[in-house]
């Protein structure tokens, strides 16, 4: 039975990953330090829905404990890793620089050298389509150069590229950076834009919309992501010559969609109308993201697909039940 950590497992996407690797019949240890940049009671509902689950154990823990890392990895024997935890948000990585370089940085090279001293067979990690930043070429390929990132939190990521790099290069431990592109659905992150949209609308308030409703976005669903990061961790890179077992994937839907649209998915499945505060653009962020997925296509045979109204319906309806609302 394949053992695997995933790190940020009271997370979003950590805590449906562990779930669809249990569906498989893997051995999950969950690691999360259950942070409060968010309500904790959603991660402990996750949480609750994975624990007394038949080969999944909880280990609470930060990822910039050094000594707690190395010793986790010592006593394990993880086959693979996948990393999906990290400090989230742009916006926050503004007024709080400090958080994303003890848990993107530090806590990332903590993982690293738990995968380089037990040489685990794969490391997958969660990147970001943030590090593309300023770069105007649509749509965004794992081919373009991207060294201007437009904020901390985009930065960060870009590191943990070069760093994983580096690791894949050095000691030949196969490792795959995964470029999310907005994330969305059902146990979704409350900080996310389409998060606050639903709970504002719901409750009558107005919800801000910035750079006045001109942004688009790789809008993806979950169950879509969770499959790529399925397949993509049973495949990992190979070594060829000089060149490094390293492999860099975007995970989005290859089909932008209009903020505005989006908001009237949103209307619709609710059933209301949304009061539109406009507001001008919001320091660190983009106007449109898109992937180009012909990499993960060529690769693991899959590509991102569910339609937008869809997705946002279901998120409404996880939302109603899970608020009462």
């Amino acid at each position: 039975m394949m053992r695997v950590l995933v790190t940020g497992a009271a997370g979003f996407i950590g805590s449906h990953l562990s779930h669809a690797l249990l569906q498989t019949g893997y051995r999950v240890v969950g690691l999360d330090n259950l942070n409060d940049y968010y309500d904790v009671a959603l991660k402990k509902s996750r949480l609750s829905k994975l624990e007394g689950k038949e080969g999944f154990s909880f280990v609470q823990m930060d990822l910039a404990d050094r000594e707690g890392m190395a010793q986790l990895f010592a006593e394990e024997s993880f086959d693979v890793v996948a990393n999906m935890a990290a400090q989230a948000g742009v916006r926050y990585s503004i007024d709080h620089p400090h958080a994303y370089a003890d848990s993107n940085l530090v806590g990332f090279l903590n993982v690293l050298e738990g995968c380089r001293q037990q040489q685990i067979k794969h490391l997958v990690y969660a990147s970001s389509s943030s590090v593309y930043g300023a770069n105007k070429d649509m749509p965004f390929s794992v081919n373009d150069v991207v060294d201007h990132p437009i904020s901390l939190y985009a930065a960060t990521k870009k590191s943990n590229e070069l760093m994983a790099h580096a690791y894949a290069h050095l000691y030949r431990v196969p490792m795959t950076g995964l470029r999310f592109f907005t994330v969305y659905g059902p146990w979704g992150r409350p900080d996310m834009a389409y998060f606050k949209f639903v709970k504002a609308i719901s409750s009558g308030q107005p919800i801000d919309v910035y750079n006045h409703g001109k942004m688009k976005r790789d809008f993806t669903y979950i169950d879509d992501v969770i499959e790529a990061v399925c397949r993509v961790l049973v495949k990992p890179p190979l070594s060829s010559g000089e060149e490094a077992p390293y492999k860099l994937y975007n995970i989005g839907n290859h089909h932008p969609e209009t903020l505005m649209d989006f908001i009237k998915a949103i209307e619709d499945s609710l059933g209301l109308k949304a009061q539109i505060n406009m507001l001008p653009m919001q320091a660190g962020d983009v106007p449109e993201t898109y992937a180009d997925v012909s990499d993960l296509m060529r690769d693991v045979g899959f590509k991102p697909d569910t339609p937008m109204k869809e997705g946002v319906q279901k998120f409404v309806e996880w939302y109603r039940s899970y608020y009462d609302a």
